[in-house]
């Protein structure tokens, strides 16, 4: 079953494919439309729990996808993104399947970002679920296969709220999960010169993250951000 908003008559906005979940969406959640500072409209598939999406990678659910994005692009969506980095497995079909361009994943950021830092630096990932995240994922989104990726703890605040799907969330904890799991990240690759987070749930954290690190931090607002720019950029004389 897929869950779409019911007004077919709607103006330009990027549609966001959510996966089905009940977690509190502080602001800086993908969840939370005030987020962003542009027109957002969710369609959530109800197939798509956390743990299917980040442990099973989403196996049998691209059919489900592609029909939500069709969806929200024939309401008026001018791009498609969705709820969980994860889907980045998804980019290439997605992006072939829907009319409108699409972006899955904030990861699609890894392969922007290297050419643009400082000699011997490259970018490094913060995940929700560093053993779930490989090369299928990197791969699908065109960013280096050695790229470093260091997860939050699996059985903190920030991981067991998320993927346990809990109606409660502790954020002066989750964010020190985050922060801690970006200093593992730089100890163990001081060459790091940025970091992406790749959690649709972190961008609340991504302020705390670059003050701790002293580093540029991206996430998917940055990266929807941009990519709405050119969505609804108009023409000019």
């Amino acid at each position: 079953m897929i869950t779409m908003n019911e007004n077919r008559d709607l103006p330009p906005h990027l549609g966001i494919l959510m996966l089905a979940t009940r977690f509190p969406r502080p602001p800086g959640d993908i969840g939370n439309p005030a987020s962003f500072g542009f027109p957002v409209r969710y369609g959530r598939v109800d197939a798509a729990s956390a743990q299917r999406v980040v442990r099973e990678r989403a196996r049998g659910l691209l059919d489900h996808f592609v029909a939500a994005g069709n969806a929200l692009a024939a309401e008026g969506a001018l791009g498609i993104a969705t709820g969980c980095g994860f889907l980045a497995t998804f980019q290439r079909d997605l992006a072939a399947a829907l009319p409108v361009p699409v972006a899955t994943s904030s990861l699609l950021q890894v392969a922007w970002l290297a050419p643009l830092l400082p000699a011997g630096r490259r970018v490094g990932v913060v995940t929700i679920d560093a053993n779930s995240l490989d090369e299928a994922h990197l791969a699908g989104v065109g960013a280096p296969l050695d790229t470093p990726v260091e997860g939050v703890d699996p059985e903190g605040e920030f991981a067991t709220s998320i993927l346990d799907d809990a109606c409660t969330l502790d954020q002066v904890a989750a964010e020190r999960d985050v922060v801690v799991a970006a200093h593992r990240l730089l100890d163990r690759n001081p060459d790091v010169g940025a970091i992406v987070l790749e959690c649709t749930n972190m961008p609340p954290y991504a302020p705390a993250v670059r003050r701790a690190t002293g580093l540029p931090v991206y996430d998917v607002l940055t990266m929807l951000d941009w990519f709405w720019r050119g969505l609804a950029r108009r023409g000019g004389s």
